[in-house]
């Protein structure tokens, strides 16, 4: 039996009911946390370029769009999906190295709303969607992060098994809606050289090509049928090495859903271990900033391969720089959403002591990746002392978890561009999610303030 088929035969298996309730209610919060980034992120400049080019394409009104109005299902797909990368806010799972929110549940969201579904439905096809997602990024990491944003590659399959469970497709057309999402399945990261739009554009395109993926399937337009272990499949071209039995090892018996992370700072994960260390001390000791000779941080090779810039030139690139990353959680003893301004990223102090932060590969913390995204922080006081900091799980990962109280409050924190009580009203929704007969609700200019 092919890989392909295995996972299809999962993914119109599973029911509702197969989902315990413990599971059910973190996929709540996984939905609620897609909106705080998605809400934060739709009238930035790049999502309103996206918004210009779907109201150019046209297409008929079947889906609800993040900005307001309805489009095509693509077109939702597409702008629902890429308003909620930009303010790096997003879920994130260790393993696979995938952001599954930002791809899943705007592709199922597209298509349950237009199917007429209801929550329960959407709540399978999301926990489906990470099932696949997160299974694949498993077996090609981490090799294929080198290159390959995973998100966007290994996402694609997500949206597609998601799109796949609404459409109720068979387990054959679910076989062609894989293999249309593997041979669609792209992203390189080349963007971060110069902190580009295309990561936006990355999980916009996998929620629209998983979506096409399962649309065209529903058609039994037919696809390869091993996309992923073939001998030109996504294996082999897109890896060094790869473990194909991570795909199926408990497959239909765990949720791994559950071993989702959410993110408490505004930046990419690979910087929060010394955010959480440093922030957390200099917060608790009270700490003036100038006591500090310099900052030594000791993380996994894939965090200095991705956020090594001692020079960041845009409030973007700060967040991809662990340097400048680690003076601002010092300095400013956090890293929420809006301490990542123009204003902080020319600060004197912040860049006086970004100058201060010297970071590099510690061999024991990147043999421990990517089960454990740690790292070990020296702090040089200027009066001798040597303060040592150290984490394996940043803040938010499932051993270090925060609360539904914290996403909450996340969510009307970020959902502050829209209405209070249509954020409140919105968050009753989600958090409510199973009894929902409408997901058109789930957005903020739908829903009818009570």
């Amino acid at each position: 039996m092919s890989l392909s088929k295995r996972l299809a035969e999962y993914v119109v298996e599973t029911t509702y009911d197969d989902i315990p309730g413990e599971v059910v209610a973190f996929t709540k919060l996984c939905i609620l946390d897609y909106f705080s980034s998605a809400i934060a992120g739709k009238d930035t400049p790049p999502i309103r370029k996206v918004e210009e080019m779907v109201e150019m394409l046209g297409g008929n009104e079947q889906a609800s769009l993040i900005n307001g109005g309805k489009s095509s299902v693509t077109n939702a797909a597409l702008l629902n999906g890429a308003a909620s990368h930009i303010v790096e806010q997003d879920d994130i799972h260790k393993s696979s190295i995938i952001h599954a929110a930002t791809v899943v549940i705007p592709a199922a969201l597209a298509i349950g709303e237009s199917k007429k579904l209801d929550g329960k439905d959407l709540i399978t096809a999301v926990v489906i969607g990470y099932e696949v997602c997160f299974r694949i990024g498993e077996a090609v990491s981490p090799s294929h992060y080198y290159y390959w944003h995973n998100t966007a590659t290994c996402g694609t399959f997500g949206s597609a098994a998601a799109t796949a469970k609404l459409l109720d497709l068979s387990v054959e057309q679910t076989v062609h809606a894989l293999g249309s999402a593997g041979t669609q399945a792209a992203g390189l990261w080349e963007f971060i050289e110069d902190g580009a739009m295309s990561k936006q554009l990355h999980p916009g395109k996998a929620a629209m090509n998983g979506v096409i993926a399962g649309l065209l399937a529903e058609k039994d337009f037919s696809a390869a049928s091993k996309i992923l272990e073939g001998r030109r499949g996504f294996f082999e071209a897109m890896s060094d090495e790869y473990d194909a039995d991570k795909i199926t090892n408990g497959l239909g018996r765990e949720f791994k859903i559950m071993e989702n992370s959410f993110k408490v700072h505004a930046s990419c994960r690979h910087t929060h271990h010394a955010m959480d260390l440093v922030s957390d001390f200099a917060r608790e000791e009270n700490l003036d900033p100038d006591e500090v000779e310099k900052i030594e941080v000791g993380t996994y090779a894939v965090a200095i391969n991705i956020t090594d810039n001692d020079d960041p030139q845009t409030v973007y690139q700060g967040k991809f720089s662990l340097q400048y990353c680690t003076a601002l959680a010092l300095v400013k003893q956090n890293g929420n959403l809006d301490t990542f301004t123009e204003e902080n990223l020319w600060d004197e102090e912040i860049r006086h002591m970004m100058n201060k932060v010297t970071i590099f590969t510690d061999e024991a913390v990147d043999h421990a990746y990517p089960g454990k995204w740690g790292a070990n922080v020296d702090i040089h006081l200027k009066n001798g002392e040597t303060v040592t900091l150290t984490t394996e799980y940043p803040k938010g990962d499932p051993e270090n978890h925060v609360t539904e109280d914290d996403l909450y409050e996340k969510f009307m924190v970020l959902a502050k561009a829209i209405d209070k009580s249509q954020a409140e009203e919105v968050a009753a929704n989600i958090l409510s999610l199973e009894n929902a007969d409408d997901l058109s609700s789930l957005f903020p200019y739908n829903v009818t303030v009570k």
